[in-house]
């Protein structure tokens, strides 16, 4: 036998896409030639080494002979070293080792002694063999928790090139991973609790709204006020993520590279907080080569938080405009347009000036209105429009310092933001993504109702997408309040949490 088939499969974005690797080997001239075409990059091109030295330090020999690979479709881009386990196993099925895997999809990187490395991506790989109606799946060891998870193909996770060739021809003797999912409810003991947390009552009461309505904040106040502690507890307060939101989630990760070892599905909501020093490529996604998810797509289903937030370059903060608003990012390249899920919530952390003591009646601020101003701008008032609440975060006073009182507990303000959540769920959306079509049946105001808002929007000089943000907010308060109706307290204490507006920007 000359001509072997197999399957592997390319990433495309987040997607995987089937790839056919054909081999052919005829006899060689003065010199053996092993050739790949099929538009592979540099790490596909040195695979050859690689499986050379696999195949004979496996024991199974090399070919005497020149040999073809062809990986087809020839007009999607063949990147990384996952192609060597199906072309090894080709080549060693155009010598007789193995019989068909036309109902096989292989995928793994080759060590030289013939082992098996993890690959990236190997649950989008696994959702593309049950697409395309392939029932097995062959892959290191490394990747098998994260592909069980995928429904309608049976994975086995193998460590060495010998254990593959083993499998191929006696397979009886080898048992399919089972998935492990995770339990519904399983609390995340990395996340602090909110009863941490002495003083900063609506700040504690502005995040839970957040939360309730999947909404954007923005907190702002002198340093050592408590706006990281409290961001880094917001995670604890939203309802634990549902299967199909787990599963978006780890395939983003698992494209990227970075989902732990082991690690078959994410069982707690991301929680991702970059450093300001962060590239576009890095917040947004993209890079050389192949484009790779960015902060604001590991952050799908979860939480991005931008601590410092006028020290992030105001190009870089500027892209996140199209993702807040949309859900979604889309990076244009030579050789076509892919699209990130990106629905997040973004927590954004800040202090009222560069010295950070604007405001303050304790400590004096040393800054100039010009420095106040120029550092203020940073953040523009477009992306501060896609920012539901702005809410100031003060320096706790000694009494409630020292308060030997226990707040209340992330348990119960998630179970306040579970019910709330659920009332919306019944609509088909969010509160944040209430379309403007319906915005104004879901919240519709008696007479009280607009005058108070209309005075806000007055007031404040609120844009048209910020009055819209504004009723979003005061929606969910109401579904809090388990109320049908947007009533005047519930859209005043939306103003409230809107008044950064007013006391920094205008």
């Amino acid at each position: 036998m000359a001509l072997f088939r197999t399957f592997s499969a390319a990433i495309q974005g987040i997607d995987a896409h089937l790839v056919d690797v054909e081999v052919d080997m005829y006899p060689a001239g003065s010199s053996r030639d092993f050739v790949t075409v099929g538009m592979p990059d540099a790490a596909v091109k040195e695979s050859r080494e690689r499986i050379k030295s696999a195949l004979l330090n496996s024991g199974f020999g090399y070919p005497s002979k020149s040999v073809t690979i062809n990986l087809a479709p020839a007009n999607v881009r063949k990147e990384g070293a996952g192609f060597d386990l199906p072309m090894a196993t080709a080549i060693l099925g155009a010598m007789g080792a193995v019989g068909s895997t036309d109902d096989y999809l292989l995928v793994g990187e080759l060590s030289l002694d013939g082992s098996l490395r993890p690959v990236r991506g190997a649950l989008s790989i696994a959702v593309c063999a049950a697409r395309r109606g392939i029932r097995n799946l062959l892959l290191p060891a490394g990747n098998a928790a994260e592909a069980a998870v995928a429904e309608g193909v049976r994975v086995f996770g193998l460590r060495h090139l010998a254990e593959v060739v083993k499998f191929l021809n006696e397979p009886a003797g080898f048992a399919p991973v089972r998935a492990d999912i995770p339990e519904a409810g399983e609390e995340d003991p990395a996340i602090p609790d909110f009863s941490d947390v002495r003083g900063q009552t609506m700040a504690k009461r502005a995040l839970e709204v957040a939360a309730a309505g999947n909404h954007n904040v923005l907190m702002i106040g002198p340093p050592g006020s408590g706006k990281t502690m409290l961001a880094k507890r917001f995670a604890g307060i939203l309802p634990k993520l549902t299967f199909r939101e787990a599963l978006e989630a780890t395939q983003i990760h698992g494209v990227a590279g970075v989902l732990s070892a082991g690690i078959g599905i994410l069982r707690h909501r991301p929680f991702r907080a970059p450093h300001h020093t962060i590239s576009d490529a890095g917040l947004i996604g993209g890079g050389s080569g192949s484009a790779r998810p960015g902060e604001v797509s590991l952050a799908h289903q979860g939480v991005l938080f931008l601590d410092e937030l006028p020290e992030f370059p105001r190009g870089v903060l500027e892209q996140l405009r199209q993702p807040l608003e949309e859900g979604a990012v889309t990076l244009a390249r030579s050789n076509g347009t892919l699209t990130f899920p990106a629905r997040l919530m973004l927590v954004g952390a800040m202090n009222p000036c560069p010295c950070g003591f604007y405001g303050d009646s304790t400590r004096e601020c040393r800054c100039t209105p010009g420095i106040i101003q120029r550092y203020l701008a940073k953040v523009s008032g477009p992306l501060l429009d896609r920012i539901d609440l702005h809410i100031e975060v003060p320096a706790v006073p000694y009494k409630e310092l020292r308060s030997k009182a226990d707040g209340q507990t992330s348990a119960m303000i998630r179970t306040r933001v579970e019910e709330a959540r659920a009332i919306q769920r019944q609509r088909g959306f969010y509160n944040s993504q209430i379309p403007p079509s319906q915005l104004r049946t879901l919240c519709a105001l008696d007479e009280t109702g607009e005058r108070t808002l209309e005075m806000a929007v007055r007031r404040m000089n609120l844009s048209a997408r910020a009055h819209d943000r504004l009723l979003r907010v005061a929606r969910t308060i109401a579904d809090l309040d388990k109320s049908e109706a947007v009533s005047a307290k519930h859209l005043a204490e939306a103003v409230q949490f809107r008044n950064l507006d007013r006391n920094y920007w205008n």
